[in-house]
């Protein structure tokens, strides 16, 4: 693959990854945690993509119908990739000793967010090249940017809240999901090229939105002097 081609693909998760290292302003990460969350991230991209390349090719005799383009748009993109992402969050962030503020939640949830979007990016770079690759930059790894924060979001909540902490996961994978789902049903619609410029508008407000859970796990980190 063209070098340069490589280096487009992974720098946007690369940047975002370093970006929400520094938001984590009061108690930063150790970088051996940061790096599992995000390989780890990169690593069920394998099996996410092998289910969407099933999914679509049962769909695509259907693929212009109403209903297909929801089952795309909600199962096999949607609940297949937060399922595998929030596996990651759950399973192994959200144990760790590392995990000692709100705010680790979104920082550990956006790091395997990256790191899926990254090796997503390289396998569409490969297939499709440089045009989709920069086309990425400003429309799925964005959106990959929104719904781990969604997700992480809850995690830091549910991380201190045990009486609650059930429900405050489930809500923060519920919410990653519909808003997942909505994203690329909009996307993969071909009906209205303004469904797409819709989908564009709600992306950037969503990560308008994150900037305000991101402060408020700021504003109440237990490391805050």
């Amino acid at each position: 693959m063209n070098p340069l081609l490589v280096i487009l693909a992974v720098t946007p998760g690369l940047l975002i990854s370093y970006a929400i290292f520094r938001v984590d302003k009061y108690e930063r990460e150790p970088l051996v945690p940061l790096l599992i969350s995000f390989c780890l991230g990169a690593a069920v991209t394998f099996p996410a993509m092998e289910i969407e390349k099933w999914a679509f090719a049962t769909l695509h005799p259907y693929e212009r119908s109403y209903g297909a383009i929801v089952l795309a748009a909600f199962l096999a993109v949607s609940l297949n990739e937060e399922v595998f992402k929030f596996a990651v969050l759950r399973l192994s962030a959200f144990p760790w000793r590392f995990f000692n503020e709100p705010m680790d939640g979104i920082v550990y949830s956006v790091l395997a967010a990256m790191g899926f979007a990254t090796m997503e990016n390289l396998f569409y770079a490969h297939r499709f090249g440089m045009e989709t690759v920069a086309l990425r930059m400003f429309t799925a790894v964005p959106a990959h940017l929104v719904f781990g924060i969604v997700a992480g979001y809850y995690a830091g909540l549910a991380k201190f809240a045990p009486a609650r902490r059930s429900r405050l996961l489930w809500q923060g994978f519920g919410m990653a999901f519909l808003l997942h789902g909505v994203y690329d049903f909009l996307i993969l619609q071909n009906w209205s090229d303004w469904l797409l410029v819709l989908a564009m508008l709600t992306l950037y407000l969503c990560l308008y939105y994150c900037s305000s859970l991101i402060k408020h796990h700021q504003d109440n980190s237990p490391f805050k002097v």
